[in-house]
């Protein structure tokens, strides 16, 4: 065992990985959820309209389950740990919603769903339980596997930043995992016994992938739960160093709020910032590549939906070569902070390079636009493709650091200031959840009001990335090194 700052031993490395390896399970699930679920939505008969009120789910479970959770996770005094039960409990609801998601159009067809008609209602109704019972339990997963890191981590400040970096490398795995299996149009061959009357080739793909998004997260799970052993440390008071006994939750999220200190205000600030840069294109990526590098349009002539199809399917690809970039750049995340003078200056310098990486849509969009008027409606030539692929591969450098650092840097102001990490992490979430709320709300009237685009709310994303790189930069307190603090002397440092 090595030790970490006040007198905490740290956990091997092993055991960060191994935890940290959850969030490849979880990536894959929410990948196919990205580029599978919506088109599913439509063949089961749900108004394109509707689809979108499914996806808020997304925000409003995490905005209502990650700080339930965490602070539940800080104070449970189970023989197994305080997070490992929670792990345990959503990894079995993904399962479980997994499996409601892809058998619905055979469960509504078993329930009564006529196969040739174009509304079925029962399967719209197992689907949508499913979709909802699955964001719940991703939101059940990363904050206990998050801050269980945290704990490994034997409050080491740098243990803390690499296993965040880990976390961000496993979910840059899981989306390259979840997008490549999504791409193959025969993995249903595999498992002939997906395609039933009630369920085409299609659903039997998203069913095969389902299936193998439940084996890989089960067994990363029961990996992870069975090899790596908690330390317990009950929840201590700031002033008292006493265990505090539990509290109302309302509570104590109310005197949590009041007690952050003034780093974990600012940080909450540069996240939600930084967010409101990132959602706009997380929506709309696919989006812009059919619509407006490809030219096509999802609601058109033949030839239109076809480029459109094109285009989204090459923005796949993109999102494919992002995963790949974020993979390879979440595993570099604390050396290169160190090479530019801290993690703080790293998390600037990428905000600006998103900045850059959003702006840069308005020549790649007018450069295909200006092809189109002198060819007609064809699909983009190489240059403009490369462009747009090096948006796509550019932004995986920013999200590796979004994916770790402010995650980190919560861990580190919370543990310096006695708060349960658990809590911490769930409250930082609300600063990524309420910015998604704000842009899925905001942006289409934006994009509305501009022309229908969605270029102005990439803008609006890139004024939000060069604000937050500014705070990120000047107003964003460093963290404390560890060496400045007394019971450091106790337990070793970095």
């Amino acid at each position: 065992m090595e030790h970490g700052g006040h007198g905490e031993t740290m956990a091997p490395l092993w055991n960060i990985i191994v935890v940290a390896s959850i969030a490849a399970g979880v990536q894959f699930g929410w990948a196919l959820q990205l580029s599978l679920l919506t088109p599913y939505s439509q063949q089961l008969g749900i108004p394109h309209m509707w689809a979108s009120f499914i996806w808020l789910c997304g925000p409003v479970s995490g905005l209502l389950v990650q700080p339930i959770v965490g602070y539940f996770s800080d104070r449970t005094k189970n023989r197994f740990g305080r997070r490992r039960p929670f792990i345990v409990a959503g990894a079995g609801f993904v399962a479980v919603a997994v499996f409601l998601i892809g058998f619905a159009a055979d469960l509504g067809h078993m329930a009564g769903d006529k196969i040739d008609a174009l509304m079925k209602p029962r399967a719209v109704a197992i689907f949508v339980v499913g979709f909802w019972i699955l964001d719940v339990a991703n939101n059940m997963l990363q904050g206990p596997c998050r801050a269980l890191l945290a704990d490994l981590s034997g409050n080491n400040h740098k243990r803390m930043r690499v296993a965040n970096g880990f976390f961000s490398f496993f979910m840059a795995v899981g989306n390259v995992l979840g997008y490549a299996a999504g791409s193959v149009s025969n993995l249903h061959k595999f498992l002939p016994f997906t395609t039933t009357p009630a369920c085409d080739v299609y659903c039997a793909n998203l069913k095969t992938c389902f299936l193998i998004d439940i084996v890989l997260l089960i067994t990363v799970t029961a990996i992870a739960v069975c090899s790596v052993k908690e330390t317990v440390h009950p929840h201590k008071d700031v002033v008292t160093g006493e265990s505090e006994p539990m509290t109302p939750f309302g509570k104590e999220v109310t005197t949590a709020f009041k007690n952050l200190t003034k780093p974990m205000w600012l940080l909450y600030l540069v996240t939600a910032l930084n967010w409101i840069a990132w959602f706009p294109f997380i929506l709309y990526d696919t989006d812009w590549m059919g619509l407006e590098v490809w030219g096509g349009k999802a609601q058109g002539t033949p030839e239109q939906k076809r480029l459109y199809d094109l285009g989204v399917r090459a923005g796949s690809m993109g999102l494919l070569i992002n995963s790949v970039v974020l993979g390879f750049a979440s595993l570099v995340v604390e050396p290169v902070g160190k090479l530019v003078g801290g993690v703080k200056r790293w998390w600037a310098i990428v905000n600006f390079i998103l900045a850059v990486g959003l702006a840069c849509t308005v020549p790649v969009t007018r450069a295909a636009e200006a092809y189109r008027r002198i060819h007609g409606l064809v699909p983009p030539p190489s240059n403009i493709k490369a462009g747009a692929f090096g948006i796509f591969s550019v932004l995986g450098i920013p999200l590796s650091v979004t994916y770790s650092i402010p995650f980190a840097l919560a861990s580190i102001y919370s543990s310096s200031g006695g708060a349960g990490q658990g809590l911490s992490l769930g409250v930082l979430n609300m600063a990524i959840v309420i910015p998604q709320m704000i842009v899925s709300v905001v942006s289409g009237k934006i994009d509305q009001a501009f022309g229908g685009g969605n270029l102005p709310a990439f803008i609006m994303g890139a004024i939000a990335a060069v604000i937050s790189s500014l705070m990120a930069l000047f107003v964003l307190p460093n963290p404390p090194t560890q060496a400045s603090m007394p019971a450091l002397m106790a337990g070793g440092g970095h």
